[in-house]
């Protein structure tokens, strides 16, 4: 079995969790991938381990059977970009805090990987968004499992951000920006500005703005077979647009719309686990302090 591991880097209290996973593995005989910011890691705090390949795209993923996150959910947010389109599926083991999306906790890393070895799991497929823009910002890498953002750049006013649905004209909203969010992502930035939580597979995208400047403007839930266009404006010539955790400055007059990616992610979930369960643990959903 091939296996990759990818991670950011880490407080020195968490190593002993990164080296279970990794003696684990090792103990059944896996050709394991180190990414190259892990290997980094690795190297810093003079650990070394037997290790395949150093991978830094998914370009050099494609005969690989699963990969890894070790941290939490901002970590398994770069692992989808570093898998991209093989469907090499992804399996969250959380070192961080919440980790809605990391659902293996650090104190059940061997029984997680039991799970593996033993097939007691199920592929969760998640949908994408992606970004087309008239100066192509991101690249190849251009889209995201949670959401796409455009805001305003630190302590600049507010920015009006015109949107369209398949062409026609939805609202103008002035606002600090505006968040198109995934059902995966609803749980995220989009939960912070009062969005609803989707589940994850409602074939849905949520258009939530940050602080709207009229109170009467609300989350809207829109089909994710639509094409969702935006023309920016502002006091300044240039604002943020992001997609899950990555960032870029764009010009004002570009253009940019977002879509349903052509391709999904794969999460690979133990059984036992599903979304309600998370939405119940991880959000204290329905918990009541008088019970």
């Amino acid at each position: 079995m091939k296996i990759a591991l990818h991670s950011r880097s880490f407080e020195q209290h968490k190593f002993p969790f990164i080296q279970t996973v990794i003696e684990e593995l090792l103990q059944r005989k896996v050709e394991i991938s180190l990414s190259k910011d892990f290997k980094s890691y690795l190297d810093r705090v003079n650990y070394h381990c037997q290790y395949k390949n150093i991978f830094s795209s998914y370009k050099e993923l494609a005969d690989t059977d699963l990969l890894i996150s070790i941290g939490g959910d901002g970590t398994l947010l770069e692992s989808v970009t570093l898998v991209k389109d093989t469907e090499v599926p992804i399996l969250g083991i959380n070192t961080g805090r919440l980790g809605f999306l990391a659902t293996v906790s650090n104190d059940k890393i061997k029984e997680g990987i039991d799970a593996i070895f033993n097939g007691y799991y199920t592929f969760d497929e998640r949908t994408l968004i992606s970004l087309d823009s008239s100066n192509d910002v991101f690249g190849e890498l251009n889209f995201g499992l949670n959401e796409f953002t455009i805001s305003k750049r630190d302590i600049a006013s507010m920015i009006i951000v015109h949107t369209y649905i398949d062409g026609e004209y939805l609202n103008s909203y002035w606002a600090d920006g505006l968040i198109i969010a995934t059902p995966t992502g609803s749980t995220a930035y989009a939960i912070s500005v009062g969005g609803p939580v989707v589940l994850p597979h409602s074939s849905s995208f949520i258009i939530a703005p940050i602080s709207p400047h009229n109170l009467n403007v609300r989350p809207l839930i829109v089909s994710d077979n639509s094409v969702l266009s935006f023309e920016v404006e502002g006091r300044n010539n240039n604002f943020l647009v992001s997609l899950d955790s990555r960032s870029q400055i764009v010009e004002a007059g570009v253009q940019l719309a977002v879509r349903k990616c052509d391709f999904k992610v794969k999460l690979l979930r133990l059984n036992g686990e599903n979304f309600l369960t998370t939405l119940r643990q991880k959000l204290n959903w329905g918990l009541d302090s008088r019970n």
